[in-house]
């Protein structure tokens, strides 16, 4: 089976793409392109997968950049290939030649790129790192690099619905204490549990940070296990383990 890679008007002519689970070499519940790997799946699939994605960003492995993703505001700027995966949840670089990845299963990966200054950026954002300003500190290290936030396209790709994303209280609570604002973030469910709109939230931070051009791709990892994976639908349905979609980019 090929590869699908979901793309952006706003990113081309960029190489870039949103990878689906279709095309992978994985097997049994990581069925399909998983390239996590922080996950139980045989290191020889997860390198064949890799391997695939690389060759389809026009880039050798070892030029296919990630990081060891930790739900933080953390991006670092990448200025030669490397095996190296430090802390941080972004990536930023105006080096051509490299790919720039992040890895999700929900959470919101997300490209970046100011094609007149020659500058891109990829970055994961779950609620955590969303709120503790990821986005924008992917800007802040792109402006450094001589990147513009008026000439900047954002596009957030396959991550969790609001439909299929029920939280409890405690978790309304805690927005609402950061800004009362953020309540339009989630309507009504079952009883107490709320559904909060993750992809809304990642639009509102960077329309806000001024970014020129924001998007969602308006695909769910929960609602399409054919080509998505998805934490949460392996936590309901009480699976071991779960793939990771990868997300890239390069100049």
């Amino acid at each position: 089976m090929t590869l699908e890679i979901i793309t952006a008007d706003a990113l081309a002519p960029l190489r870039h793409g949103f990878f689906t689970r279709r095309g992978g070499a994985s097997s049994g519940v990581f069925e399909g392109l998983n390239c996590g790997t922080g996950s139980s799946d045989q290191h020889e699939a997860v390198t064949i997968n890799r391997t695939r994605v690389a060759d389809a960003m026009g880039v050798p492995l070892d030029h296919l950049m990630g990081v060891h993703q930790i739900h933080s505001a953390d991006v670092i700027t990448v200025t030669q290939a490397s095996t190296d995966k430090p802390k941080a949840d972004g990536l930023v670089t105006a080096t051509r030649g490299l790919a720039l990845s992040v890895l999700s299963a929900d959470c919101q990966p997300v490209l970046f790129a100011d094609h007149d200054a020659g500058v891109i950026g990829a970055t994961h954002a779950g609620w955590k790192g969303a709120l503790s300003g990821v986005l924008e500190s992917t800007l802040d290290a792109m402006e450094a690099l001589g990147a513009t936030r008026a000439n900047t396209h954002a596009v957030i790709g396959p991550s969790i619905s609001q439909r299929a994303y029920e939280v409890g209280p405690e978790f309304f609570d805690d927005f609402i204490a950061k800004d009362p604002a953020f309540a339009r973030f989630f309507v009504q469910g079952t009883g107490d549990r709320m559904l909060f709109d993750l992809p809304a939230l990642g639009l509102h931070r960077l329309r806000e940070a001024g970014v020129g051009h924001a998007e969602w791709t308006r695909h769910c990892t929960y609602s399409d296990p054919d080509r998505f994976y998805s934490y949460r639908r392996t936590t309901h349905n009480k699976e071991a383990d779960y793939g990771r979609l990868i997300a890239a980019i390069t100049l």
